[in-house]
């Protein structure tokens, strides 16, 4: 990556940072799509999670190279990377890491070593989070929320940035765990990845059968992800935006207000999380998108991975057909823009 760039990146005109921003995310793109065929909401909507500082949980069927763009991703930022396989018998020491005794040969004293866990490192990858049991998922909840890790009653503060990118399985439930509301809403995103088009797939084939590829090369390291991520936070929002997601927001929770669709299929809406990340994942798309201010189809581009794991769907919405994508969809269109409307 250019020295210019770099220099951009930390620039206190903010014009020229959000230009830099949108130019390392181009730059990002084009190294990964070295290795990854398609996919490219995908991929912005986890780097838009990873600006942000936020988790992201990955949904599909096998074969769809969720690990690959994880590791690719955390390959072209020059991140720590480590990858934790979850099955039914693994623990909870597993993933933190734990205290071993250890002897000094020189004095004969033993004392408590702690020995970190695959849980540390900038990228961390949960393979199938949903097969191990809920002691061990939450294993990762202080992790997620605090960015340390308490064994043995001292607490280990992990590396920064730190990003826990997940991903499971959902068409296999036999054997599997799923994960409880109170963890799913510590990812920022629910990102759902769905088959490649015949033209990606045949891309696909070809490139994975023949001689060796291209490999990405890395583009940012970990100060740059830094100021990325305190560059999204210092993009301003007007309040009439924050208003607009608040709308959308508690549209879905259950009261006199709620449109009558809401009050038919939701058991539950979305807490002050959906708010929050809402407004930050939209300040990290302007921000990717070259611009300095967040705009209302910016929320737009991002309230479904924001919104799609937030809303407990009853009964009803199961026997008509209707998923969270549909009903976040209806809600847009039924939620004004403007509060007097």
């Amino acid at each position: 990556m250019s020295s210019t760039i770099l220099s951009s990146l930390h620039s206190a005109d903010p014009l020229e940072a959000a230009a830099a921003v949108h130019k390392t995310a181009e730059l990002i793109r084009a190294e990964i799509s070295k290795t990854i065929v398609g996919q490219e909401a995908i991929l912005d909507q986890i780097l838009l999670s990873m600006f942000c500082g936020g988790h992201t949980l990955v949904e599909g069927v096998p074969g769809l190279a969720k690990t690959l763009i994880i590791s690719t991703i955390a390959q072209t930022l020059s991140l720590g990377f480590s990858r934790i396989q979850f099955t039914p018998d693994l623990m909870p020491s597993d993933v933190t890491g734990s205290e071993v005794i250890q002897e000094d040969k020189q004095t004969g004293n033993r004392n408590l070593h702690f020995v970190k866990g695959p849980i540390f490192a900038n990228v961390v990858l949960a393979d199938e989070i949903n097969r191990t049991p809920p002691k061990t998922q939450a294993a990762l909840l202080e992790a997620m929320q605090e960015g340390q890790v308490t064994v043995g009653g001292y607490t280990h503060a992990l590396p920064k940035p730190f990003f826990v990118l997940a991903t499971q399985n959902p068409i296999e439930q036999e054997g599997t765990y799923p994960l409880p509301e109170a963890q799913l809403d510590r990812f920022m995103f629910l990102v759902r990845i769905g088959y490649p088009t015949e033209s990606q797939e045949l891309d696909i084939v070809k490139r994975t059968t023949g001689g060796h590829g291209l490999k990405p090369e890395a583009i940012i390291g970990a100060p740059e992800c830094l100021r990325i991520q305190q560059l999204v936070r210092d993009i301003p929002v007007a309040d009439h935006v924050i208003q607009y997601a608040l709308r959308l927001v508690r549209s879905t929770r259950l009261d006199e207000r709620s449109p009558k669709f809401i009050r038919d299929y939701v058991s539950w809406g979305a807490g002050p999380r959906a708010s929050q990340f809402l407004i930050l994942a939209a300040k990290a798309k302007a921000l990717m998108s070259g611009e300095h201010h967040v705009m209302p189809h910016h929320l737009h581009a991002v309230v479904l991975p924001v919104m799609r794991h937030r809303i407990m769907l009853n009964f009803n919405a199961q026997a008509d057909g209707i998923d969270t994508d549909r009903l976040v969809g209806d809600l847009i269109k039924n939620t004004p823009l403007d509060s007097a409307a």
